[in-house]
């Protein structure tokens, strides 16, 4: 018999089609189980990378973000001679707080005086003994929340506090180190009146110096990541009048 190969050689004669057996691949030359985990340890490894990266990246932002504000409110100073308002609001924390508050309304910068965040069990008379003010004064012009427990009430209460009165302008009367997030929070409720911040300041943090005081920069570093949860806790941004007064507000290093 011919063999096929050799028919297409032989004239007049029809070619014959060669088929031949079809080729199967192994089935390990398509993907070996070692191709898997080594393609499994290049995803991870790139995975770990990006992350990393992305660690670093938020680090990083969160410490310049820490260094602005701890250098923003160690600038912060007290105004020798603020401008007259409607009212003034002291945020409780401090006996130089409600002594600086106190002195402004003597002063007469303010109508009226609230005093936010008093303790329930504190009464109008142990707190004007507290704060060593005119006993006529206190009892015309001083009114008291005890409802506010945090920087979040005490926005709440001076917002109704503010509203009920129509008050247009307001001393903000607290620490350096609380100014910032107290801004924000009342920033929020307060749509109709602009506050102005009068920062208590009890330690002089200026040119870096938090950075030598273990205790400021624990109080410093703990209100920074409060301030951050206000920030990301808000739906409405900060107004622009608050950061113009904020920056009003804070002296030259």
């Amino acid at each position: 018999m011919m063999d096929v190969r050799d028919s297409t050689d032989t004239a007049g004669c029809m070619p014959v089609l060669v088929v031949r057996p079809p080729v199967f691949a192994e089935p390990d030359e398509f993907a070996k189980p070692d191709q898997f985990a080594e393609r499994g340890r290049l995803l991870a490894a790139r995975s770990l990378r990006i992350s990393a990266l992305l660690l670093l990246a938020f680090m990083a932002l969160f410490v310049a973000g820490f260094g602005w504000f701890a250098n923003t409110v160690s600038r912060l100073t007290t105004p020798a001679n603020p401008a007259r308002a409607d009212a003034i609001i002291v945020l409780t924390g401090g006996q130089s707080r409600l002594d600086a508050a106190m002195g402004l309304l003597a002063l007469g910068k303010g109508e009226r005086l609230l005093i936010s965040g008093v303790h329930p069990s504190a009464s109008r008379r142990q707190l004007q003994a507290a704060t060593g003010g005119d006993k006529r004064l206190f009892s015309c012009c001083v009114d008291i929340d005890r409802a506010a427990l945090d920087t979040i009430g005490n926005a709440e209460e001076s917002a109704k506090w503010v509203e009920d009165h129509a008050y247009g302008t307001v001393i903000l009367v607290t620490n350096n180190y609380h100014m910032p997030r107290s801004l924000l929070e009342m920033g929020r409720l307060l749509h109709g009146a602009r506050l102005e911040p009068y920062p208590v300041v009890n330690t002089n943090l200026e040119n870096g110096g938090w950075l030598t005081k273990p205790e400021a920069l624990r109080v410093l570093f703990t209100e920074y990541n409060k301030y951050l949860l206000a920030l990301a806790r808000g739906i409405m941004p900060v107004k622009q009048t608050e950061s113009v007064a904020l920056a009003d507000a804070a002296g030259g290093s």
